[in-house]
């Protein structure tokens, strides 16, 4: 693949990711509330996705429900790129040369989407670190610990990260927010890849749209399934200013949290994550695939 068909590619991949980012958002804002609610027991109201969702428009409007979604679109862009462009360059050099034979496993695919996602993730943790600490302000503001937000949009919060934490505070919870994207991705792409394989080999499908939607689904459910522990925990780490740290490891983090909170606040937000993830691979698949095919390029 030359670079033409890399960047090409890649621009596909910011296009769909960043449509998809901003159909979802909303519902991922509301899974990031929920998942700080009742962090080691700080008090507060204790609602459920429908009503967090509810009282952020009653105390912030409707705009409350995209706060931080610059940060989220431009997370995407060398995120959602580089995950997928890796993942596909390093099936294509693992593939069997012969002809008939067949293609890499679920295992290997597998460990080339947590690998992908891990290499991913790593480039896109600044804009990980504005997101969550943005998407948290209104709630902090809306139960008095802090007076206003704490940044007023993505350059600010940029600037105002390195200035009073340093060039490292831009990847805080890098461990965390790894092995979070590790996890999603070998759940979401490897069970895209192959679940969209099988529907076609079986002949149930034929390459298209029918296709492409019942693998974005089951690939929305693996991925869930997959990554929620390691969301709470990313959520957690990155949402901590400054000397005021609750945990000092993403392990201290899990310790705590489970101790603190059981074995459940894992799962925290569960469904938010998977209302979210669900229509945020549907959207990205069926439009990414779409897209392929309307520059002439073949299926995923």
């Amino acid at each position: 693949m030359d670079s033409k068909d890399l960047a090409v590619k890649f621009g596909l991949t910011a296009i769909s990711g960043m449509t998809a980012e901003t159909v979802t958002f909303p519902i991922d804002l509301t899974k990031t509330r929920l998942q700080l609610q009742g962090e080691l027991q700080h008090g507060g109201v204790r609602r459920g996705a429908l009503g967090t969702a509810v009282n952020i428009v009653r105390a912030e409007g409707i705009g409350g429900l995209y706060k931080g979604v610059s940060a989220a679109i431009a997370r995407h862009i060398p995120y959602t790129g580089s995950r997928i462009l890796i993942y596909e360059q390093l099936k294509t050099v693992l593939a069997p040369s012969a002809e008939g034979a067949p293609p890499p496993g679920i295992g290997t695919k597998m460990a080339l989407g947590a690998t992908s996602g891990a290499l991913g993730q790593f480039v896109a943790v600044p804009a990980d670190v504005v997101k969550v600490r943005m998407q948290a302000d209104g709630r902090l503001v809306a139960v008095g610990k802090l007076d206003r937000p704490r940044y007023t949009g993505l350059r600010h919060a940029l600037s105002t990260i390195v200035r009073n934490e340093g060039l490292l505070g831009l990847w805080k919870g890098t461990g965390p927010a790894v092995q979070r994207a590790a996890l999603v991705n070998l759940g979401e792409l490897a069970a895209y890849d192959q679940s969209k394989q099988m529907v076609i080999q079986s002949g149930m499908f034929n390459e298209g749209l029918q296709a492409h939607v019942l693998a974005a689904t089951c690939s929305g459910l693996c991925a869930t399934i997959c990554s929620s522990p390691a969301d709470v925990i990313k959520t957690r780490m990155m949402n901590q200013k400054g000397d005021a740290k609750l945990y000092s490891s993403s392990i201290d983090c899990l310790r705590k949290t489970v101790q603190a909170e059981g074995l459940l606040s894992l799962y925290k937000g569960f469904f938010p994550t998977w209302m979210r993830l669900g229509p945020w691979q549907l959207v990205f698949w069926v439009s990414y695939e779409q897209l392929r095919a309307a520059m002439g390029i073949g299926g995923f």
